[in-house]
């Protein structure tokens, strides 16, 4: 055990703060994964701070990217959507709703003006291995708090058909849709949706 503390001790050394940070975040993630189910971290959501946009962005591309297919097409489209957000963050009109374990960003959403009555439910995802946990639907229900709190009388989204969890997630919520078109926005033939909730 000495000599085994000693090797460690000796490829540590030779890293800077940075990366030492990065092995301790890769070795946490490492230990959340093989976790059983009932043994994760309490989930915390709270509001973006600097840089959460920006890494929110990142991922949702990389994630639409490898499951769907989804070209650079959108990526563009939801780094439009998260620098107008912050250009225009108003925080009496629009939230962002960070979730996160152990420090780790598992899922986000965020809640925009649209007009003087409508707000819109944007960019919410939850990342793979932390689905069927109830995040998604604890992020849903935070932008519908915060959306009637606000003063908004409806709620508006859209997704794609090929988003089926979400889908049903919003379906449960108390969404209803209101219309649909497809389309080759982003590579792969889609059906964009529409989707709307009364508060």
């Amino acid at each position: 055990e000495a000599e085994q503390r000693r090797r460690v001790a000796a490829d540590l050394s030779g890293l800077v703060a940075e990366a030492i940070g990065r092995l301790v975040d890769a070795m946490a993630d490492v230990e959340r994964l093989l976790a059983p189910r009932d043994a994760a971290a309490p989930l915390v959501i709270r509001p973006h701070r600097a840089g959460d946009v920006a890494a929110v962005l990142a991922r949702q591309a990389r994630l639409y990217a490898d499951d769907y297919g989804f070209d650079q097409r959108f990526e563009a489209l939801i780094c439009e959507v998260g620098g107008s957000f912050l250009r225009n963050y108003d925080p009496r009109r629009d939230a962002s709703f960070i979730a996160e374990i152990d420090g780790r960003l598992v899922g986000a959403v965020f809640v925009t003006r649209h007009t003087e009555t409508v707000a819109k439910l944007r960019l919410l995802h939850v990342e793979s291995e932390m689905r069927g946990r109830g995040i998604g639907g604890r992020l849903v229900e935070a932008c519908i708090d915060f959306a009637r709190a606000a003063g908004y009388g409806t709620l508006s989204l859209w997704t794609n058909d090929v988003l089926v969890e979400a889908r049903r997630l919003y379906q449960r919520a108390g969404f209803t849709l209101v219309g649909s078109e497809p389309h080759r926005m982003f590579g792969p033939p889609l059906v964009g949706e529409t989707w709307e909730r009364t508060l």
